[in-house]
């Protein structure tokens, strides 16, 4: 009797396995499986010091100086701008009031644009000086992530959307939607576009993709979690990844994350 019932047993695992196998596979009898993303590797070049104290929310590098802009979830934090000493700290160039979160910022033909999170208002000031110009609104529900083609500013909210904003009108030019194997990716947060493609953090991941500027499709994503776990054994109130910004000359990343007591260089290949 136990040898008929194992024997019963056997066939059926048997049959469900062959009628497994042969559901996933395609007319000429290959495994049918989805592409997947190309990992992106990196280098770390260097590691220099930074603010633990700032939220950060955006990152750029623009004629010699790394510019960082915050945000101020607490009474403990501030939403600035400033450029990053080599002691980490900012060298302070805008402080939004308290009532204000801010967000994402990138500098475009002499003038820099911030964004706030809930407020549907961007703030504009000259550069270098930081004087403030004027503000704009934005139609989407948040403001997160901030970059620029050299033409447009590009911007995300939370959502696969990344709007391309004229920075003359402030109107929305076109949009394209971030996605994977026609799946969208949300909470893609922190930008830097680099030559046709756009760099991202994503929200409380320690990971950053890269988008095709013009399709939207995700070619490429890097796991920096070796570097999140390094920054918490320093300081464990290091929060997620946020912060990429790019040298053109050097052909290095500046990375970081929201109170993280360092910021590392990084050569993606």
């Amino acid at each position: 009797m136990r040898n008929r019932y194992l024997y019963f047993i056997c066939f059926a695992v048997c049959t469900l396995s062959v009628f497994s196998c042969n559901t996933n596979k395609t007319e000429d009898n290959k495994v049918k499986e989805e592409p997947t993303v190309p990992s992106l590797k990196f280098q770390i070049i260097d590691t220099l010091s930074h603010d633990m104290g700032a939220f950060t929310e955006g990152l750029e590098f623009v004629n010699n100086k790394l510019y960082e802009s915050t945000g101020s979830p607490d009474d403990s934090t501030k939403s600035i701008i400033g450029i990053v000493q080599k002691s980490g700290t900012l060298d302070q160039k805008v402080l939004l009031d308290q009532k204000y979160f801010g967000e994402g910022m990138t500098i475009l033909k002499g003038k820099v644009y911030q964004l706030t999170y809930k407020d549907q208002l961007g703030f504009v000031y000259e550069y270098p000086s930081f004087k403030k110009i004027t503000e704009f609104k934005y139609n989407s529900l948040e403001g997160w992530g901030l970059t620029n083609d050299g033409t447009y500013l590009i911007m995300s909210d939370g959502t696969p959307t990344l709007t391309f904003i004229n920075p003359n009108g402030f109107g929305a030019e076109k949009t394209i939607n971030v996605k994977s194997n026609g799946y969208g990716q949300t909470n893609v947060n922190e930008l830097e576009y680099v030559n046709g493609f756009i760099y991202a953090n994503i929200w409380q991941t320690n990971k950053i993709i890269k988008i095709d500027a013009k399709s939207g499709e995700i070619v490429a994503s890097a796991d920096l979690s070796a570097l999140k776990n390094y920054v918490n054994s320093i300081y464990p109130k290091s929060m997620e990844m946020n912060g990429i910004a790019y040298d053109s000359t050097s052909k290095d990343f500046y990375i970081t994350g929201k109170m993280w007591p360092k910021l590392f260089k990084l050569r993606f290949e």
